[in-house]
């Protein structure tokens, strides 16, 4: 038997630091949406009783470190399962790029799964599972727009945005998001405006939306990584509507309500950067 599952990647429309809490997490507030950018996760049954990791990506690890295998380590451990499955990731969304990529490819693999192996266990019940592989995994179980808080697990969807065209560019270094968290300094960060974030969406009011845009990390990353603050100058030098980083980087987006526009900033950012998508948002 085969199942197929799509993994989209997200942006964060806003994402706040709020403080370090006790257990040495950091409590986050965030607004999150899913893109027409997506992995595709193919799930098959095989005879021996382990897991076999496949990807169109070199870079990819294919065992223990790989989210998808974690996600089917983790059902196969919780519900005693003693069946094989070979897992093939088409990968499209750029690695650790800030667009959670592992993560939807984790939630993907739950929820394909959940299906393959009958378990009938509902979103909610997957979502706390993947709470164990990683802080995106719950949203990626749900995707779609929603308000996230705690670590990223906490999730409320909201009313879907309004719609409209993503030009991704994610520059050749990355960034590991422990080595941005681990020595926060919240006199650096810059504190977005949230609830007129989530005031907009409501209202769906694209122009309040685009202009309530706020990531605290980009002023962080940006330090290690120059290329954020050039990217998103050049983005809207070219007309985007918004520019900025998403997650803890270096992948930046740029928001444009408006085709034409998304294609001009699109042209002008290829010559300059290897990977540039254009896409939009999901409803």
């Amino acid at each position: 038997m085969e199942i197929i599952e799509k993994a989209p990647a997200k942006i964060n429309l806003s994402l706040d630091v709020l403080y370090k809490r006790a257990d040495g997490y950091h409590e986050m507030e965030m607004v999150m949406t899913s893109i027409d950018l997506a992995d595709r996760i193919v799930l098959k049954t095989i005879e021996e009783d382990r897991i076999v990791i496949q990807s169109t990506n070199g870079f990819l690890p294919l065992d223990q470190r790989n989210h998808a295998y974690k996600a089917a380590k983790l059902l196969k451990e919780t519900y005693q399962i003693k069946k094989g499955v070979n897992i093939s990731i088409e990968k499209k969304i750029p690695i650790a790029a800030g667009l959670a990529g592992g993560s939807s490819d984790a939630a993907a693999t739950l929820r394909g799964l959940n299906r393959l192996w009958h378990l009938n266990l509902s979103n909610d019940e997957l979502a706390l599972l993947g709470e164990q592989i990683g802080s995106d995994v719950p949203y990626c179980i749900y995707g779609g727009t929603v308000y996230a808080t705690g670590r990223g697990e906490k999730i409320k969807q909201i009313d879907t945005l309004p719609q409209c065209w993503v030009v991704l560019v994610k520059p050749k270094k990355g960034i590991s998001t422990w080595t941005i968290f681990e020595n926060l300094s919240f006199e650096q960060l810059v504190h977005p405006e949230t609830k007129k974030m989530l005031a907009a969406i409501q209202e769906k009011n694209y122009i309040q939306m685009a202009s309530s845009t706020g990531n605290a990390l980009e002023t962080v990353s940006a330090i290690k990584q120059p290329d954020i603050k050039r990217i998103k100058k050049k983005m809207l030098q070219f007309g985007a509507d918004a520019a900025l980083m998403s997650g803890s980087g270096p992948t930046v987006y740029a928001l444009c309500e408006k085709y034409s526009k998304a294609q001009r900033v699109y042209n002008g950012l290829k010559g300059f950067c290897n990977e540039v998508y254009l896409v939009r948002t999901l409803k």
